[in-house]
């Protein structure tokens, strides 16, 4: 082995290992990840800087995906000066919260009774609990006008009048023409600076070129050919590559890939959710839970993988594409106005998502709303951590379901 790659054997296993360490400790939600990563390489270790940190944030939350782990992603190229660092860290960071995950879909199916659907019950308060909190931040961020918050109520009513996965799309594309509409004359922020990742221009060509063609082409194959495992890549790579907005809006997207077609029922997919708010790492690694539990994975274990790698490969590759134009790209205003409309109409997408199915399918009672309403306020008033909020919520909302 030569020298340079024995060097770069080494950085790979160094950003490995710092990344490990944050998907081991890192609670609290992707606004939560990204403080800890800027307290880890921007404070701690001057990976980069402030000014650049920022860049980088805003060019994830830009785009769809999971904007912690396409920042963390961004972080292992950055270091490693190749892709392959990337990888390292999205590993390192995914690696722990998708086995526990896994693990909890293959107890969920060894466990039954009364007390396994007293726990199911819980989780699925604390899924009312974390959606109602999740669309109050959005709506602050995401619709601080009239405009936008009217952009987001004609997103919930697409998507109730609408439904699936057709009317989600349909919302977010209104969205984003109603932002690139109500923008127009107005000028857009400066450019960003640039931060050279060694990621060249035929690569993140090629990298657009492989997300476009895994999207389509996918979603083809799966219609001609049924193949259970190109079914589950092709409903996790979709629900993946539209994720705009935060982890949260997954919800309804993987909602409509996989309990409207029955592949999983909706109380394990509620209780999963509930479960992925207590453990660390991105919340995009629910995608493991419902791989293993999928009715169409014969072996667990490889639906799991298959759901994580699906989910989770749009956003990266859309990163990829976009580093080497990020700086020309983002100082277009017709852009910058698009993504703020299309922001805005996640947060009707969620919203819809609170009442139907969350709501709708966890509040029986006024116990139930008592429960759920106690979770809320101690997640936005508060400040408790999430898996405090699931461990009280399992413990009163079950007990109340106790034979």
């Amino acid at each position: 082995m030569t020298r340079a790659a024995a060097q770069q054997q080494d950085g790979l296993a160094a950003i490995f290992a710092v990344f490990l360490k944050l998907g081991l400790t890192s609670f609290g939600g992707p606004a939560a990840h990204l403080g800890y990563f800027r307290n880890e390489f921007v404070i701690g270790r001057r990976w980069l800087s402030e000014e650049d940190y920022a860049d980088l944030v805003a060019l994830c939350q830009f785009l769809p995906g999971p904007a912690s782990s396409q920042v963390g992603f961004c972080l292992g190229v950055l270091r490693a000066r190749a892709l392959a660092g990337g990888c390292a860290a999205w590993l390192g960071f995914t690696l722990p919260s998708a086995l526990i995950l896994f693990a909890c879909a293959l107890a969920a199916t060894a466990l039954a009774g009364p007390s396994a659907a007293a726990c199911i019950h819980g989780l699925k308060l604390v899924a009312v609990a974390v959606v109602a909190h999740a669309v109050l931040g959005m709506a602050r961020s995401l619709t601080p006008d009239g405009r936008r918050a009217g952009i987001a109520l004609a997103a919930l009513g697409i998507v109730i009048a609408v439904g699936g996965m057709f009317g989600q799309v349909a919302a977010i594309g209104a969205g984003a023409l109603a932002g690139l509409w109500s923008g127009r004359g107005q000028g857009g922020a400066p450019a960003a600076s640039h931060l050279d990742f060694g990621v060249g221009r035929r690569t993140g060509a090629a990298a657009f070129v492989l997300f476009v063609g895994l999207l389509v082409g996918t979603s083809a194959l799966a219609a001609i050919h049924a193949a259970p495992g190109l079914s589950l890549f092709d409903a996790f790579y979709r629900a993946g590559a539209l994720v705009f907005g935060g982890g949260h809006v997954v919800l309804p997207l993987l909602r409509a890939e996989l309990v409207d077609p029955g592949w999983i029922s909706s109380d394990s997919f509620l209780a999963g959710y509930g479960i992925a708010q207590a453990v660390p790492g991105p919340l995009f690694t629910f995608a493991a839970y419902l791989g293993a539990s999928a009715a169409m994975a014969a072996h667990p274990a490889l639906g799991a993988t298959v759901a994580i790698v699906a989910i989770f490969l749009p956003g990266m590759l859309l990163v990829v594409a976009a580093l080497p134009f990020w700086s020309r790209f983002r100082s277009w205003p017709a852009a910058q106005h698009a993504m703020r409309g299309a922001n805005a109409a996640v947060v009707g997408i969620l919203g819809a998502a609170l009442y139907d199915p969350v709501w709708t399918s966890a509040i029986v009672d006024a116990g139930d709303v008592t429960v759920a309403l106690a979770g809320f306020l101690l997640l936005s008033t508060g400040k408790a951590p999430p898996w405090m909020v699931v461990l009280l919520l399992v413990l009163g909302g079950g007990f109340m379901r106790l034979p």
